[in-house]
């Protein structure tokens, strides 16, 4: 990487995020499960719908702050100062979570967030500094490409380190070693510094400056006002605790998105108050930004609903001829078959019902045991050697660091043909691609008859391969798109949109997965997410032509 075509502070930034990624997957990969498991197995021991509420709000707020966190870098901090501050907040965040308190829980949740917000949209913003050298510029696209590549190394290791870590410790053994991911990020990116020193280049405040930052603040304080209105109305308007009027199921729901509408204004008003120059690529970002929400709102279910796919409906079943490499390793761990009383516990499986169908009892099983084929069932007392739920968390970076080098090579060998496809198109792909991956999940149900059997791991594999080139298409892209269009002023500002839009459909991701266990029918559920990619698909592709235009009319910088 350091010839002509690749500027020698790639390196630093891609491991930099590589170690930063290594400690945020691996506590986003047992976030959810911490939170399902039973306290008396050193969880927290909430139902699904309050997890993925709490999950979907944390990634939410995690992509939120980053618009602000590029603003203070673009007008004051600077990139270098603000992406390591935001690495020692992170790194404090996870170790904080290995207190099995509720206070130190939310209190990490928080400086997790806001050291997420320095860090992610000023690494980005880096980097495409980087590739603004002329020698480069044409290799923008793979730049970012082989960043992300890079990156998810680290996301496809950290889950078997996590695995290791919570068989072997427990659960506070895997978030500190997400701090010591985190915190050995932040000396990489210290090591490569010289190689970078020269592109953090910051406006400085001018008295122009005054109205527009007191326009921001404005916007954080109706932002924060909106929240609470949102979080204290259901009270306002009356109900008990459990049936609160919400207009989008929850209160933290209804808070975020109050807090979301000052700030969507405030990017109208930079709209509105562009020159014409900066109009048309500001409009196309814009209109992106819109469609790819609907993206993250099924893709962030890998966390919460696939999960508990994973969990619950796949056989994790270590394979005989492994079992031994795997336990010894660290990666599985022994679950005992043990019969317990019946009762009428909420269950999908194991039912017993009277003539007039009415569930009288429910067989209670450890949860995996439910629906496992009777003829797989071990003698009561005895075990059986589960892969962890986590290793299915490694599969996604897996195939992107698996698929990346093929598109990069595709997409070369169409370049050279005038051929390669604009950032748009490649966006409009990726969306309909991460929709056939939600037809395999369709299959799977089916064939698993609603998951009353195992499925094969076989099926969450092929849907996680297939929601990746979907994802190299549009993610990488829309990082590009942003450090292509975004007037020099304000990239790191834009950066932080692209992060508001995927911090809104990270907090969709949350909305729908909360509703899994209101779905008898799984595939109906899976049809939802299928209907919502398809509806960005048709979206895109009737505004492409215009979109397409933008790129080609020169704007790129």
């Amino acid at each position: 990487m350091t010839d002509s075509k690749y500027p020698k502070g790639l390196l630093f930034l891609v491991f930099t995020e590589f170690w930063e990624r290594f400690g945020y997957y691996l506590m986003i990969g047992i976030f959810f499960l911490y939170m399902t498991t039973d306290s008396v197995e050193g969880g927290m021991g909430w139902e699904n719908a309050t997890s993925s509420d709490i999950y979907g709000t944390f990634i939410a707020l995690a992509y939120l702050t980053p618009f602000m966190g590029g603003l203070l870098a673009d007008l004051k901090l600077g990139y270098r100062f603000s992406i390591t501050l935001g690495g020692i907040l992170m790194g404090i965040g996870y170790c904080m979570l290995a207190i099995p308190e509720k206070w130190a829980f939310f209190t990490a949740l928080g400086i997790m967030v806001v050291g997420n917000g320095f860090f992610k949209p000023n690494i980005a913003t880096l980097l495409g500094n980087l590739y603004n050298d002329p020698r480069y510029r044409a290799n923008k696209d793979t730049g970012y490409n082989i960043f992300y590549m890079g990156i998810n190394l680290g996301a496809f290791i950290c889950n078997f380190i996590a695995a290791i870590m919570r068989n072997k410790i427990g659960w506070h053994g895997a978030f500190i070693t997400a701090g010591i991911g985190m915190f050995v990020g932040v000396i990489t990116f210290w090591m490569g510094m010289k190689h970078y020193k020269h592109v953090d280049v910051r406006k400085e405040p001018t008295p122009e400056d005054k109205p527009f930052l007191m326009q921001f603040v404005k916007v954080l304080l109706t932002g924060v006002v909106f929240a609470v209105i949102g979080w204290f109305l259901p009270n306002a308007l009356g109900g008990s605790e459990d049936k609160l009027f919400t207009i989008m199921g929850s209160r933290s729901t209804d808070a975020f998105f109050m807090f979301c509408f000052p700030v969507i204004y405030f990017y109208a008003t930079i709209f509105k108050k562009a020159n014409a120059e900066e109009k048309k690529p500001l409009g196309t970002m814009f209109t992106i930004f819109i469609i790819v929400i609907l993206f993250w709102a099924i893709f962030k279910q890998n966390g919460t609903a696939l999960t508990t796919y994973a969990e619950s409906y796949t056989d994790r079943k270590s394979p005989e001829a492994i079992t031994g490499l795997t336990k010894s390793l660290g990666f599985s761990d022994n679950v005992k078959y043990e019969k317990k009383e019946f009762s009428l516990t909420d269950s999908q499986f194991r039912k017993q019902k009277d003539e007039q169908g009415k569930v009288i009892k429910v067989q209670d099983y450890p949860p995996y045991f439910k629906n496992l084929e009777p003829e797989k069932l071990p003698l009561e007392g005895q075990s059986l050697n589960l892969v962890n739920t986590e290793i299915f968390q490694s599969i996604n970076p897996f195939f992107v660091v698996i698929l990346t080098p093929l598109l990069i090579a595709f997409f070369a060998f169409r370049r050279k043909r005038n051929k390669e496809p604009t950032t748009a198109t490649k966006i409009a792909y990726g969306l309909l691609i991460s929709g056939l991956s939600t037809l395999v999940m369709i299959i799977a149900v089916y064939y698993t008859h609603n998951g009353e059997q195992k499925a094969s791991a076989l099926w969450l594999m092929a849907s996680y391969g297939v929601i990746t080139v979907g994802e190299l298409l549009l993610s990488p892209m829309g990082l590009s798109m942003v450090s292509k269009l975004a007037p020099v002023r304000l990239t790191a500002l834009m950066m932080g949109g692209w992060q508001l839009a995927t911090s809104m459909g990270n907090k969709l991701s949350g909305v729908l997965s909360k509703n899994w266990d209101k779905f008898d029918n799984k595939a109906n559920y899976f049809w939802l997410n299928f209907a919502l990619l398809m509806l960005a698909f048709i979206i895109m592709m009737f505004l492409l032509k215009r979109l397409n235009k933008v790129f080609k009319e020169g704007y790129s910088h």
